[in-house]
């Protein structure tokens, strides 16, 4: 249990972490074709036939946790160390802890077809998602068994409940214009898991009995994880093989009304890993009594840890990614373009609205948007841009606040500084246009995909066949 809750904690300043960065929907970017796959990335008589990211860095970093344990967070990631001293308990609050994470290693999109602005793209990604509720007496119990009152039946104050899950997922995307203002496009992925853990403690109970130096610890729940001890992470960990495959699809459409008002809709890796190399599923209903508490805080973790561990059982399971709706709203205004996105998971807790405000001048493009998490947390983005049809650089943060304070923290090595929602956010991307120029046919004697002899429109095929039906 503390190996998947300060584990996943500390993942906020230690891990690539991913949020929507929603000032990039709607900029025709290589991370905006491939995460709405309706859009397109290319400009007649100006766009080269290729784009990629060469392996250059196309990644974000986002994480937040939000409760009264803040401080206690913020002392861990500075200091390494836990320490609960000033930590409330016996009030049953809960902590929220999220994180997601998106790495495009290598990306490759080509502009196929003239005739309904065809584009198809292949890209290689890292995703991780985690999502915890945790209360302060989970933290205090691994720091000191002090923390607690003698002599009382406390119930149920280590109910928690969080997941984790990390994969390679190696896609190919699709789009089209159905017709002048509608676009459809498709998303399909093969998966190949890294990571998995899954933990929820349904009921607690705690006993602590200071004259026989001994606590009475009750756990009931369940714990899912495909590593124990004797089968750590290492870097062949990382490395897909597709021992645990999966598969997902994702949809969007996008519309473009007469006035100019932009819209599009996405259902976002909609799929399931099958986690069956090493797996363990472990269903605990557990009273343990600990003994040496007074000078051994060290056996008191691993009589824990051991409660899980003892009852491990091997065992293949499905779980479901961390799929999404988005909605995306957007209308230019000359230099000024605002846009409201607003994201919900759909099998996992989370989502978030967004209200993005970009300012454009000429290759040039600044962004401010404002955001509200649905684990109550807010925050502020801020983003730079330089784009040319043939080149595209990026910059920013979905957490501008948070993010400065805990850098302050790092830098100064000093976890006092700051207050508030500890969160660390920030992002980058480099893409490049190369070969042929997509010329319009009226100007150029060669143009691919003109005539599109070779199937006509996807989507109205598609579609056609329903309506015979």
């Amino acid at each position: 249990m503390k190996k998947l809750i300060l584990a996943i904690i500390l993942l906020v300043s230690f891990n690539t972490s991913f949020a929507q960065q929603y000032a990039l929907f709607g900029t025709k970017t290589i991370f905006d074709a491939f995460e709405n796959p309706s859009q397109k990335s290319f400009t007649l008589d100006s766009s080269r036939k290729f784009s990629s990211n060469f392996f250059l860095p196309y990644f974000g970093v986002n994480g937040a946790t939000k409760g009264s344990a803040e401080s206690v967070i913020r002392r861990l990631m500075v200091d390494g160390v836990n320490d609960t001293r000033d930590l409330p308990i016996g009030t049953g609050e809960v902590n929220h802890f999220y994180q997601n994470s998106n790495v495009y290693l290598l990306t490759l999109r080509l502009f196929h077809s003239y005739k309904y602005q065809k584009e198809m793209g292949f890209a290689w990604q890292i995703r991780s998602d985690s999502q915890i509720d945790y209360t302060n007496e989970t933290l205090a119990i691994f720091d000191s068994y002090n923390r607690f009152p003698e002599q009382t039946q406390l119930n149920d104050i280590f109910n928690t409940k969080g997941y984790q899950q990390s994969y390679h997922q190696f896609s190919f995307t699709y789009r089209e214009n159905y017709n002048k203002r509608l676009a459809f496009g498709v998303k399909a992925s093969l998966l190949s898991g890294i990571v998995y853990n899954d933990l929820n403690i349904s009921d607690s109970y705690l006993f602590v009995d200071r004259s026989n130096n001994s606590l009475d610890l009750r756990l009931a729940g369940t714990y899912s994880s495909n590593f124990n001890d004797q089968n750590k992470i290492n870097r062949n960990t990382v490395i897909p093989n597709f021992k645990n495959p999966g598969v997902s699809v994702g949809f969007s459409t996008n519309y473009t009304t007469k006035k100019g008002l932009f819209l599009m809709a996405n259902i976002k890796d909609l799929g399931f890993i099958w986690w069956r190399k090493n797996t363990t599923n472990t269903t605990v209903n557990t009273i343990r009594t600990i003994d040496d508490i007074v000078s051994n805080q060290g056996n008191t973790n691993r009589e824990i840890r051991d409660i899980f561990e003892s009852s491990e059982q091997p065992k293949k399971f499905l779980a479901a990614t961390n799929a999404k709706a988005d909605v995306y709203m957007s209308k230019s205004f000359d230099f000024y373009n605002p846009a409201i996105a607003i994201s919900k998971n759909l099998f996992y807790k989370g989502g978030d609205i967004a209200f993005i405000n970009t300012f454009k001048y000429n290759d040039l493009s600044a962004s401010i948007t404002p955001l509200y998490n649905f684990n109550d947390v807010y925050m502020v983005g801020l983003q730079g841009k330089y784009q040319t049809p043939n080149f595209e650089l990026f910059m920013g943060t979905d957490n501008l606040i948070s993010s400065a304070s805990t850098a302050r923290n790092i830098i100064s090595n000093d976890a006092t500084i700051g207050s508030g929602s500890v969160g660390a956010s920030f992002y980058m991307g480099v893409g490049i246009k190369f070969g042929s120029i997509v010329n319009h046919p009226q100007f150029s004697d060669v143009m691919p995909g003109i005539n599109d002899n070779e199937g006509g429109s996807f989507f109205k095929n598609l579609f056609s066949i329903f309506k015979k039906k």
